[in-house]
């Protein structure tokens, strides 16, 4: 896979007679990580139903590789295009294994049989993902790490040029969301599988993403690089918070320290324990 230009046009797009985007126009790069920010209820989950087709735009439209996903075929744009949901479920008593293998059904007719190159590329998800010792194992056993590398496999399974994840981090402590975001980055680098996903840590979107589209309510207010979206304007702007950013000594990367009010414009100064007499043990 060589990954693939995804871009939204005049994209309108909502809920019965709620509209959530608004005449929105953005490109995502060709084999690159994009994070999707803003607040709750900009419309970044819609935007990534209506760029995965599930949702129908009110007016503009989606280009894949500069056609419209609209006029594509279903299995063939599941074939190029893939979305992992917030919260997925898999039904009672699933395997791992099972789940995986999903991911080739948009590979198949009516007709057609598992073949050896279907194997191979569920052997292939669940071994970068570090599920294969899983696969005899029930979804609903597994902790909330292990659950999120599976639903990954199933996607990788699909062998699709373009991922879309919205939150995959959601629900899980922080370790568990390092390993899904490193395990995301050496999928990107090994296939140049193009990769968007929401977050709603702005650190871990700078430190992650090659690209950063910042929305607040249902429009683009930012595109560009982390050093260029991640500014105390922009966080101020779409989450109405007042923040300072510093360089993250790590990463190199922007990094937002958010302000509170209970926060002193001083440091605080510690006074030293006032020590405490002991009484003088009996001789």
């Amino acid at each position: 896979m060589t990954g693939s230009s995804l871009s939204a046009r005049n994209l309108t797009a909502g809920y019965g007679d709620r509209t959530v985007l608004q005449s929105l126009d953005l490109d995502v790069a060709k084999g690159g990580i994009t994070a999707i920010v803003g607040a709750n209820a900009c419309g970044k989950s819609t935007l990534l139903r209506t760029m995965s087709r599930l949702l129908v735009p009110a007016t503009g439209q989606v280009l894949l590789n500069g056609k419209s996903i609209h006029h594509t075929p279903p299995r063939a744009l599941a074939q190029r295009l893939g979305l992992l949901p917030q919260s997925p479920t898999a039904p009672d008593g699933m395997t791992v294994a099972d789940l995986v293998s999903r991911g080739r059904h948009p590979h198949h007719g009516m007709l057609s049989r598992w073949t050896a190159a279907d194997d191979a590329a569920v052997a292939r998800a669940m071994t970068v993902t570090g599920t294969a010792d899983l696969a005899e194992r029930e979804i609903d056993a597994l902790s909330g790490g292990q659950r999120q590398r599976v639903w990954i496999a199933m996607a990788l399974a699909q062998q699709t040029d373009v991922l879309l994840l919205d939150e995959p981090t959601t629900f899980l402590d922080i370790a568990h969301q390092i390993e899904v975001l490193d395990l995301l980055v050496d999928l990107n680098r090994a296939d140049g599988t193009t990769i968007v996903m929401v977050l709603h840590d702005l650190n871990l979107a700078a430190r992650y993403a090659d690209r950063i589209l910042a929305l607040a309510q249902g429009h683009l207010h930012a595109a560009g690089t982390p050093e260029d979206v991640l500014t105390s304007d922009t966080v101020r702007h779409v989450f109405g918070l007042a923040c300072q950013i510093i360089t993250d000594p790590v990463s190199g990367k922007p990094m937002m320290l958010p302000r509170s009010r209970h926060d002193r414009t001083a440091p605080r100064v510690m006074k030293p324990l006032r020590s405490v007499p002991t009484k003088a043990s009996p001789t």
